[in-house]
């Protein structure tokens, strides 16, 4: 949901292929359990003897050490790899189709390099021939969650202007045994956004408002920051607000306290600066979907749900589904949520009472509705929804794959749009190739479940024959003969090492270990990098490179990191020693107007803690003179402002999704 660095240090993967220091390899065999401890730089590989045209499912436990599962078929060719959120213990849950008889492999390597080390037990738990049918092949993929002891999931399929498959699998709520069902109502979150978007052009379309209106028009309360803010980029997220997760969080709320809209409002109204001007940059904003929802209800004179309620979901006779505008409204047939850790599952609570942004309770039978709605129209029209698929356009003339409440992308050369959500232990998502006629709905109430992965292999089931993918070069991703022979070498590697300056306040070090370089930065563990050429180099499992440049006189002074299209510079920084720093002078309250909140700085055995009344501490990280970073998400990193007789007057806090957020040193 909320991301502190950028996305390639937050997803820690490992290299491609067998690797590092490999025990022999042990075949698996059904019904006997494997239990191992496995130490940081080691990888452990397993064989099974398995037949073409088999589907297995093998279940591992991690126990105090966070690891990733690699499948490989019998020619060595890596299959798929197997990692869920849900950090150092719990379950990994690893699915394998065959399609030729053989040996097959899986490798259990750590996440990440010099960790301590943790136990883990390995199971084959089932295995069978693969399903022939879509709906029998769809019930294997989600044989994980086919469990009455465990939450789980409910899925729709809508092809050609019906649905065609519907299924519940695993628990509901797990107090009453209460199995999931397509009637299941699970809380959505941020797929709620297309219908918030939707909204809005119907009351466009009556002449009721422009999408090109000043926000401050509706809702005076938001404040004059000097520069006007669109409805049309409050719904492409380029209007620069800050998040209201982040600013709450900041503020000391818990976010399964019970929020309001009139809490969100009123904090929004107090902010007084912008993370950039308008326009210029797209950042993922929940606070602007937020005002978006409360401009429908201002200009139609009904509220939020009210409105959906009449305009929406009745036409579509989408029975089930609501927006919870009232964190005690009594729903039926309603799923929790959930989370596992060392104890076991555990409740994850929730309790928005704010609309817009999330709050959409609804069930896949009824959001099948809604997708069949895009194709045989009841509610609009073609043109209105070709409208909330054009994507947003920057200041400076570039796109951004956002349109209004959806992604639009691309899938195996298809035309995909689709949005995902996870708030609590909700996770959902809803993907649809409109020129196919085809979408699919996942949802679930489990934490570490990934829906967007899954309506993808369900996808893949129903259209694998409309796919255009190019096939790949024999060479594609393989070092050329020339590069090999830079490839480990340790001379060349050591120029590499040092600090980069990823972002304001966001350090990156890039280290040598046996001959292998690997990228770190406060609070995470290191990242593999694997490299193919002189200076090129890329993460497992990850479209991302890292180049490494020189300058006119040969020295490394910068890291390219190139990502999903994307690329960023970060220039190499003189080192740094933090046992420089007096932490001493960054000590005492600091007060944020903005948050009417107030954050104590001390030292406590040579480490700056920070302490407010209802957060647990946390520790400050120098990286930089004046800059800090912390382990938690919504307080990244501390930029401390000194004036002119060098004191400190200040600190600037950024997390993500708020940038500069000024702090005052209290006298």
């Amino acid at each position: 949901m909320i991301y502190t660095v950028p996305l390639f240090l937050s997803l820690l993967l490992i290299q491609t292929g067998p690797l590092r220091s490999q025990t022999a390899q042990n075949e698996l065999q059904k019904g006997k359990t494997v239990f191992r401890e496995i130490k940081s730089g080691e990888a452990h590989q397993y064989t099974v003897k398995l037949e073409a045209e088999q589907f297995v499912f093998f279940k591992l436990i991690q126990e105090g050490i966070d690891l990733i599962i690699t499948t490989y078929d019998p020619d060595g060719k890596k299959i798929e790899e197997f990692d869920s959120p849900n950090g150092e213990n719990g379950p990994e849950n690893i699915t394998l189709i065959t399609h030729k008889k053989g040996n097959y492999l899986l490798e259990v390597s750590p996440l990440g390099a010099n960790i301590p080390s943790g136990n883990y037990q390995l199971d084959q738990v089932k295995s069978e021939p693969r399903a022939l049918t879509p709906e029998k092949q769809i019930d294997q993929l989600f044989t994980v969650w086919d469990n009455p002891e465990s939450p789980g999931a409910a899925i729709a399929v809508v092809q050609d202007g019906r649905m065609v498959y519907a299924k519940g699998y695993g628990i509901a709520n797990l107090e009453y045994n209460i199995p999931i069902t397509p009637s299941s109502v699970f809380h959505i979150a941020s797929v709620s956004k297309q219908f918030t978007t939707y909204s809005v052009l119907l009351l466009a379309r009556e002449g009721k408002l422009s999408l090109d209106d000043d926000i401050r028009k509706y809702i005076p309360e938001v404040p004059d920051f000097g520069k006007t803010i669109t409805l049309r980029q409050l719904a492409h997220h380029t209007s620069g607000l800050r998040d209201q997760w982040n600013l709450l969080a900041m503020a000391g709320w818990r976010l399964d306290d019970v929020i309001t809209k009139e809490h969100i409002l009123k904090l929004v109204s107090r902010q007084k600066d912008l993370n950039f001007n308008p326009g210029d940059a797209f950042l993922y904003c929940n606070t602007g979907f937020t005002l978006l929802a409360e401009v429908v209800a201002r200009v139609s004179g009904q509220t939020f749900a009210e409105f959906t309620r009449e305009r929406i979901f009745k036409p579509l006779k989408m029975t089930n589904t609501l927006f919870y505008d009232d964190h005690e409204k009594i729903v039926k047939n309603r799923a929790y949520s959930y989370y596992t850790d060392i104890s076991g599952i555990k409740k994850s609570g929730l309790s928005y009472a704010n609309v817009g942004a999330t709050s959409l309770f609804t069930t896949v039978e009824d959001l099948s509705q809604w997708a069949m709605n895009f194709e045989n129209p009841v509610v609009g029209d073609r043109d209105l929804f070709e409208q909330m698929n054009e994507r947003g356009i920057l200041n400076n003339g570039d796109t951004i794959s956002y349109a209004l409440g959806q992604d639009v992308g691309i899938y195996k050369g298809l035309k995909f749009i689709s949005h995902g959500g996870a708030d609590a232990g909700y996770r959902t998502f809803l993907g649809r190739f409109p020129d196919q006629r085809f979408s699919v709905i996942v949802f679930s109430n489990e934490a570490s479940f990934n829906p967007g992965g899954l309506a993808l292999k369900i996808s893949d089931i129903y259209l694998k024959d409309k796919f255009l993918v190019k096939k790949k070069t024999e060479t594609s991703g393989e070092p050329s003969a020339e590069s090999k022979s830079y490839i480990g070498n340790a001379e060349l590697l050591k120029t590499y090492c040092g600090q980069y300056e990823l972002q304001p306040g966001v350090i990156v070090t890039i280290t040598l270990d046996n001959n292998t370089l690997y990228a770190e930065a406060p609070g995470l563990s290191k990242i593999l990098l694997s490299q193919f050429t002189e200076s090129d180099f890329a993460i497992k499992g990850m479209d991302t490179k890292v180049v490494f440049l020189k300058n006119e006189k040969g020295e490394v002074d910068k890291m390219k990191v190139y990502m999903n299209g994307q690329e960023t510079l970060a220039p190499k920084i003189k080192p740094f020693d933090p046992d420089t720093i007096d932490l001493s002078a960054f000590t005492g309250s600091f007060y944020s107007p903005e948050l009417s909140t107030t954050y104590t700085f001390h030292v406590k055995r040579g480490i700056l803690i920070a302490s407010h009344p209802r957060i647990s501490d946390f520790t400050l990280t120098p990286v930089k003179s004046d800059q800090f970073s912390s382990d938690q998400w919504f307080f990244g990193q501390v930029n401390f402002v000194r004036d002119e007789k060098s004191n400190i007057i200040g600190c600037k806090v950024s997390s993500g999704r708020v940038k500069d957020l000024w702090f005052i040193k209290q006298p």
